[in-house]
């Protein structure tokens, strides 16, 4: 059989009703990358008891300020936020999403869309995706969240799930997986980065104008 060829970068990935591993059951992943060496992307609604203060505590990064007081609103906010499950390759790496619009107002980049590649951006690691959000896996953009410097918006997941040269084209000709684009960038980051992750299935369906309890007639591209 001769597989569609498509290009998912950018799509958020919705696991079907007859997708029973159980760490993707009702799964939604945001894909990062997926060309001719397969496809790479992080599981969004996926939250771990681990919340990033913790997670700073054990990695060494010192909080800012270091006794905790006056901190602002949004700040300890951010620190009691879950650290996602983003798949089972490397979960004992971070992995952290963000806007690229939401990086340091003082440090100048630009991007190259097309190539992944972010130049002067101010993250060591950092690649962008359909032009409008990041992927940044070094740790200075954790040391700069510590420091309340860091994206306003951001997921930050252990691992990522990864395909193989044209397993994903595979799985979803066997009705594993549905793709959605979503219509905006606005409408991705609002999904990504302002829903409550157990609202993010039914979220990202409504794009396609469908429910959970509809997938199992549905096919798996749209």
């Amino acid at each position: 059989m001769v597989l569609e060829v498509v290009n998912l970068t950018g799509h958020l990935l919705i696991a079907m009703p007859n997708l029973t591993d159980p760490y993707f059951t009702k799964s939604v992943t945001y894909i990062c990358t997926h060309n001719q060496d397969g496809a790479m992307g992080v599981v969004i609604n996926r939250p771990t008891d681990m919340i990033y203060e913790t997670l700073f505590e054990k990695i060494n990064l010192t909080l800012m300020p270091p006794d905790k007081k006056n901190l602002t609103v949004f700040y300890r906010h951010m620190l009691q936020k879950p650290v996602l499950l983003g798949g089972p390759v490397q979960p004992d790496r971070g992995f952290i999403l963000h806007p690229f619009e939401a990086l340091p107002k003082t440090l100048s980049y630009q991007i190259k869309v097309g190539t992944n590649q972010a130049d002067d951006s101010p993250w060591d690691s950092s690649i962008t995706i359909a032009s409008h959000t990041s992927l940044t896996t070094s740790k200075d953009i954790l040391e700069a969240v510590a420091k309340n410097a860091g994206p306003k918006k951001m997921l930050l997941s252990l691992g990522y799930a990864g395909w193989t040269p044209g397993q994903l084209e595979s799985e979803i000709a066997q009705n594993a997986w549905l793709s959605v684009a979503p219509k905006t960038p606005e409408i991705l980051h609002k999904i990504l980065f302002e829903t409550p992750h157990e609202a993010q299935l039914e979220a990202a369906l409504a794009e396609l104008g469908v429910n959970y309890a509809m997938l199992s007639g549905v096919a798996g591209h749209a």
